[in-house]
Parts: C-alpha cells; structure tokens; sequence
C-alpha cells in the first residue's frame, strides 16, 4: 500500500478495533452522554406518539360519538334532535350532580342518565359477582350501576337499594369499564348509571336545575368533516347555546395536557442535548489526549493525519453509535413506567411500544450531537505533527479553523431537526438560541475568568496563588470548566425551581381553607329551611348563597355594532367565556373576593338600563369596555345588558367567583336555583355530618351536595402526578449534568498529571496539592454560582409559567439550598478527581515526557 493510499477504512477499522478497549475506557463518558440524551428523547417521543394516537385512534370511542352537542339547563328541542339524525344514529341523555342515600348515609355522586342506545362506540362492562369483567347493556327501570366509590360511601352492595331524589333505586352492578370517563372532564363524586328517564322521574330536572344535556352522534357516513357538521349546526341554531366536541378533540383537557408535557419533555431532552454535548467534547478531547501516544506513534510510522482522524473517528462511532442503541432501547423500556405514572390522567397503550419516528428522530440527534461536538478534539489533534503530539502536556494543541467549520455544520443540522419535528418551532428555536447564548456567555465568561486571574493582585498565599496561575497558564482548561461546571449546576437549579413552583402552585391553587360543601340547586323558597336545617346543629356554621343559573354570550361589543359570537372564525385567546355557557348570577352588591377596576357598582334595587359586571381579564382579551354592551342568551330567550363595570376576581378562592354578575332587573325573572356554600366549625362531629346530610336529602331531594374535601384531595392528587412527571423528567437534565461535572473533572485530572509530579518533585505534600485543587474549583465554582442560579432559574420560569400556564412561585430558599448542595458536590468531585494524583510515581510519569 503506498503512502498515497494511506491506510483505506478497512485498514483503520483494523487499527482502530484493536485499540478500543471493550469497557470503552476514556470513551466512557461520550457513551453516557449519548446514553443519556437519546434515552430521554426516545422515552419522550415514544410515550408522546403512543398518548397522541392513543387519544386519535380511540377519539370515538373516549367521547362516545364522532360529534357531541351539549347543553345547560334544557333538554335538545326535537327539531335540534332532528338535525343531529340527518348525520346519523344519535345517543342522548343527561348528566348532573345529585345525592344517593339510603336511611344510614349519603354519598354526592355524579349521575349519568343514558339512553338505550349507548355507548355509541366502545364497551361498557361492569363486574360480576365472581370478580371478572363481563359486557352489559345500558340499565333499566329503576336499575342503576354504580361506581365502587358509590357504594362504599353508601355501604350498600349489588342488589340493594337507594335514593335518588323521590325514586327508589336498584343497584344492579359495579362499574368496571365506562368508554367515554375520560372525555367526561374532572369528577365531583363516584358515577351512578340510570337510565335516561330516571332524573325526572326523581323530580332532579325542574326549571332552573343545573344539569346538562348531552347528545353524541355516530355519523353515517365515515367521509362526513364533525368540523363542518359543528358549523352547520351552529348556523342553523346560532342561539341555542351549544357546546361542541368532536372525536378529534374527544377531550380537550387531555390533548392540552398531552401537548404541554411533550413540549416540556422536548425542552428537556434538548437540554439534556446541549449538556451531553459538552461533556463529549471534554471526553474526547481527554480521550484523544490518553492516545496522544498511539497517535504519534501512528505518524512517525507513516499514518497521515486524513488516517489518524479515520481511525479515531469509527472509535468514536462505534462509541456513540452503541450509546444511541442502549439509550433508544431504555427509552423504550421505561416507557410503561411513565405511562403507569400517568394512569387515570391520559390513555396510554400498555405494554412496551415502538414507535419507529420518534426512535429514528432520537437516535439521529444523538449520532449528530456526537458528530458536532467530537469534530473539534478529533480534527485539532489530527493536524499536529508526532514531535508536538508527544509533547501536547507541555506544548497545548492549537485550534483548527476546519474544527470549527465541522461543529458549526454539526450543529446547524440539530437546529434543523428540531425545528422541522417540533410542533412548536418558535418554542424550540427559542430554546436552541438561549442555549446558544448561554453558551456564548459561558465561554465569554471563561475569558473573562481568566483575563481576571491574570489581571488581580497575587496573593499571599502560595496555594491561591498557585491556584489562579492554573487558571490562565497555557493549557489551562478553564473555558471547558466553566462550561460544564455552569450547566451542570443550572440543572441542579432548573430542578429545585421546579419542584418548589410546582408545590408553591398546590398551596395557593388548591387552599388549604375552603367551605366544607357546596350546595346546587336548591329552591329558592326553601332558603330560610335550609339555613335553618343548618345551623341547628352547627349554630357557628357560615352560610352564603347565590341565585345560579347558565347562559351563553351571544354577541358583544359597541352599541349598534355588536360582534355575534356564533360568526367568529376563532375565540380570541383569553376569551374562554364566549365558549358555550358559562355559571351566571346576579346581585345587588359586588361579590366578595372581587376589586371593581373600572366603571361602578349599580345602587341596591336598580331599575334602570339592565346591566352586568364582567372580569378584567376577559374584557381585555374580548376587547370590551365600560358602556360596551353583551347580549346573553338564557334558555333560549335573548336579554342584552350593558357593561357597567369590570373586575378583578381572586380566582384561587373556593367561594363562589362568576365572570358575569347582573343586576337583579336584568336576569331575576328567569327561572333559576340558588347555590350555597356551608362551612362548618372547626371539630365538627362526624357522625353530625352524616346526619346533615342525610336531613338535607330528606328535606331537599332535588338538590346536590358536593364535598369539597374529595375535590381537593382529586386536585392535589392530579397536580402531584403532573409535579412527578415533571421531576422525573428534568431528573434526565440533571444526571446528564452530573456526567458532564465528573468527566470535566476526570479531563482536567489527566492534564494536571505532570503538574502534581513536579510539585511533589519540589517538595509539595498531598496536603497543599489537595489544597490547591479545591482552590482552584472553589473559585471557578463560586464565579459560576450566580450564573447557574440565572440560567437555571430561567429556564424553570419559561417551562413553569409558559408551558404549564403556573404561577411563578418558587421557594428561593430551597433553590439556594439547592445550588450551595451542587457547589458542594463540585468540590467532593473535584476532591475525589484529585485523589489519583497522588498516586502518580514520578519517576514513570517524568519519563512518559
């Protein structure tokens, strides 16, 4: 083979599979971090992909039709009925909030009145009496399934019976398997099944009861757009108030959720990216460093420099190409394992998933971190010739401008790959720009490190002195420190922010003082009962009670210019309140928990224009004003009112908050229930808990109690589950920044080597070698420290505030905490990295120069 040739890849192949170790000793740490990056972004991408067609391919199935229609306080008029048939077979029936009881308890539950035609799709199977799971038809009569809850609060079992308002009722069954819970949103009690005439049966569906009615249509043809059918329906009964769901969005509150995290998880994995990038630079520039003697060794024999980067090249590939195979491998491993933490919260497929799109995008963007991050170390060292390779300790590289040009390539094509998979490119391309200056300024902060050491007054003291010499002598590796140093304390930050956030948020939005029940429906004639049944055995109990009742915002706006909501393209964002109907009240005095912001509050008994107060927040978004004016429309009859102030209303109070309050003039005359909040003294007794309850069934059998404990408990539950998922996930940013710490530290160990055999050599002790270690990472650590706390703190804000739509609200002093733990981690690495220097035998180390 002539020199010309050179060695050919086979030849380097040859070379190079005879020098890599099989434990991968010196490539140990590009392996990890490859590992790291890859296993986090294929567990994302598999249970993102796995939940998103999950929630597309069972999207009938969770919502019970292709096309539901929902309304409040009415039943569908049978011309509307009539046009939902003209698409297909249709399921109606009822849901609401009512009280179950037998003569010893009561139990809120959430009743569901079916028709004989449902489920629509899917399969709804309760539990026999042998414990399996066996499929049943719709109930009967008076049979009604019941949920496991249900019945342990009623302490009944199968074939017993209880009250629903003024019927008697059967339970014919366990619920096991009901196909569209999950698009039936958040659960106030355990459900009750009855069939479709049950409620006004029981006398539960009286005029102004709170109950919905809801209506899925399983469409005849397969080609038929619900998107169109929603505007068609919508055009034809523009004031009827509906409320629409399609099978494409079977459950909105899941699809947002599902979006929220994967666009976190991205976040993450990107982060975990950039970390890992990093520490393989510093592994292989260590690596490249270990073999400078395999290297020159190579050249002097006649490898030319295109032969050196071939060789280490595939050492590198074979490295990182195994890394990308274990972590695609684990991501698909701990799929289950995060999908068994999201149980009850999403549907995940069970059992292990592949998903090939999501895996080949994880393994691409680990194979081109390595690329990118490795190209600088590879082609530096490929450009010396053998005398400075064997002399690099004493005589450093020099950078190669085509180094750059490669990372600079590298890294373009994973910009491009995120931004073209991503589903949010403005979010990813933010992200890939603030890592990019955060970067930027972390090398910039390195320079600016050492110009410092340079410039400052030397110390007394020897071992600082020493100390900040190494930061700025030739080959110092200060830049690649400080890199790694402040993106792995920024992840021990990014974590504790959002941990002490995500708690913060389930102190203040689930409180800890809240009433003891909620009361809908009752008559208003029968308040001063009510109060009465009350506090006769609570005589310190607070009671508040409103008039409630539904309506929907038909138009708004100027007067003589009005916006009708039904011909808008798209909701502005913020203006939830022209979705469908909305809870609406009216009162002669501001509520409490309210701050008028605008515009004045009407005298007690007003007479004049009808008028209504509307919340700050939803004006802006609206474009509404003081004056402006709102047609509402209320069991099919239309009221206009005008604006006559706005204001800011505490949502996170467990009191009764409306964004529309009218005068009593405006709205009073339509028929309507009265709702009530009941808290109790401190040390109620139980057992005269139960017996309210039931004396309120007894007294009120239309009306519906709702426990607020169960509902806490439901929230903190849900908003813990977020709180673990998110800390797993961010779990990955951190190791990945613990890798990149410890082999900084294990890189800048092999180069001080011969500083500490020639300080021994002049009489140091382990003592002031140690000494001078710790000196010299306390002070890049302590440089660092402010730095990480911004970086990191940063990036909690956008993931807590932007992504998940929190209150910023961390415990600064867990964060710092926090922070003070990883500098003290960094010095126990940097002590422990240390600790094999001591262990160099001079003689052997003087002669390797």
């Amino acid at each position: 083979m002539s020199a010309a040739e050179g060695l050919g890849w086979a030849g380097a192949w040859n070379i190079a599979k005879r020098d890599l170790n099989a434990r991968f000793r010196g490539l140990r740490l590009l392996l990890v971090c490859i590992f790291l990056g890859t296993a986090a972004l294929a567990a994302i991408g598999t249970l993102t992909a796995s939940i998103e067609r999950e929630l597309q391919s069972s999207g009938q199935e969770l919502l019970g039709g292709d096309l539901e229609v929902e309304v409040w306080q009415r039943d569908l008029s049978s011309e509307e009925q009539s046009a939902l048939r003209e698409y297909g077979e249709i399921s109606g029936g009822f849901r609401m909030q009512a009280m179950a009881s037998t003569e010893d308890a009561a139990a809120p539950v959430e009743l569901k009145a079916i028709d004989d035609k449902w489920p629509l799709y899917g399969a709804f199977t309760i539990i026999d009496s042998d414990q399996n799971s066996v499929t049943a038809g719709p109930p009967t009569g008076s049979d009604a399934y019941l949920a496991k809850g249900a019945l342990d609060r009623l302490d009944i079992t199968v074939g017993d019976t209880f009250r629903m308002g003024s019927m008697t009722l059967t339970a014919a069954g366990v619920i096991d398997n009901e196909p569209d819970r999950l698009s039936e949103g958040f659960q106030l009690g355990p459900t009750v099944l009855v069939a479709r005439d049950v409620p006004e049966a029981a006398g539960l569906l009286q005029p102004g009861s709170l109950y919905q009615s809801k209506y899925r249509v399983a469409f005849d043809a397969a080609s038929t757009d619900p998107e169109a059918a929603e505007e068609a329906l919508t055009e034809a009964f523009p004031n009827a108030g509906f409320d629409f769901r399609t099978r494409d969005r079977a459950s909105p509150g899941a699809d947002r959720f599902v979006r929220q995290m994967s666009d976190f998880l991205t976040l993450v994995g990107l982060a975990a990216l950039v970390i890992a990038g990093i520490g393989i630079a510093g592994g292989v520039s260590s690596y490249l460093d270990q073999r400078r003697a395999s290297i020159a060794t190579l050249k002097v024999l006649g490898a030319s420099s295109r032969d050196i980067v071939r060789v280490y090249a595939l050492q590198i590939a074979v490295a990182a190409l195994i890394g990308s195979v274990l972590g695609l491998a684990t991501g698909v491993l701990v799929t289950p394992l995060l999908g068994a933490a999201l149980d009850g919260l999403l549907p995940v497929e069970a059992g292990f998933v592949i998903e090939p799109a999501p895996l080949m995008l994880a393994g691409a963007y680990g194979l081109l971190v390595a690329f990118a991050f490795a190209a600088a170390p590879l082609l530096r060292a490929r450009s010396f010739p053998a005398m400075a390779l064997m002399r690099s300790r004493i005589v450093p590289l020099a950078r190669d401008k085509r180094a750059l040009f490669a990372t600079g390539i590298g890294i373009a094509a994973i910009c491009a790959l995120a931004l073209i998979t991503t589903a949010q490119p403005l979010l990813a391309g933010g992200f890939l720009i603030g890592a990019g200056a955060a970067l930027i300024m972390l090398a910039g902060l390195g320079l600016a490190l050492q110009y410092a050491a340079r410039r400052i007054p030397r110390p007394s003291n020897p071992l600082l002195r020493s100390a900040l010499s190494n930061l700025y002598r030739p080959g110092a590796p200060t830049s690649a420190l400080v890199t790694a140093l402040g993106f792995g304390l920024a992840s021990f930050v990014l974590l504790a922010a959002i941990q002490s956030a995500i708690d913060g948020n389930i102190q203040s939005r689930v409180p800890q003082e809240a009433p003891d029940y909620f009361v809908i429906d009752l008559p208003p004639e029968g308040k001063d009962r009510f109060y009465e049944l009350v506090q006769t055995p609570f005589p310190d109990a607070q009671l508040r009670s409103v008039p409630t009742m539904r309506g929907a915002i038909l138009a708004f706006g100027e007067e003589g210019a009005m916006q009708r909501t039904a011909d808008l393209e798209e909701i502005p964002e913020g203006a939830w309140a022209l979705r469908g109907e909305r809870g609406i009240t009216y009162s002669d005095t501001p509520p409490e928990g309210s701050r008028i912001v605008d515009g004045e509050w009407w005298v007690e008994g007003h007479t004049g224009d009808a008028l209504v107060s509307i919340d700050a927040e939803f004006a802006q978004a609206a474009g509404l004003k003081v004056g402006d004016m709102l047609t509402i429309g209320i069991l099919g009859a239309e009221r206009t009112v005008r604006i006559a102030n706005l204001r800011e209303i505490d949502w996170e109070t467990m009191g009764f908050n409306f964004t529309l309050v009218f005068s009593a003039n405006a709205i009073a005359d339509a028929p309507h229930k009265l709702s009530a909040t009941i808290d109790l003294p401190e040390n109620a007794d139980a057992s005269d808990q139960g017996q309210l309850l039931r004396s309120m069934v007894q007294e009120f059998p239309s009306s519906s109690v709702i426990e607020v404990g169960e509902v806490l408990v439901q929230a903190r539950v849900l908003l813990e589950q977020v709180g673990l998922a998110t800390l797993a996930a961010a779990g990955v940013a951190v190791l990945a920044g613990l890798a990149v710490l410890m082999g900084a530290i294990a890189a800048a160990r092999a180069a001080r080597t011969y500083d500490t055999v020639v300080l021994r050599v002049l009489g140091a002790s382990r003592r002031q070698i140690l000494g001078l270690q710790l000196a010299e990472y306390g002070l890049i650590a302590a440089a660092l420290a402010l730095v990480a706390l911004a970086l990191g703190s940063g990036l909690a804000w956008v993931i807590i505030t932007q992504l998940f739509e929190f209150d910023w609200l961390p415990d600064w002093g867990a964060v710092l905490a926090v922070l003070g733990l990883g500098l003290v981690m960094v010095m126990a690495f940097a002590l422990g990295g240390s600790l094999p220097l001591l262990r160099a035998k001079p003689a052997q180390a003087l002669r390797e120069l």
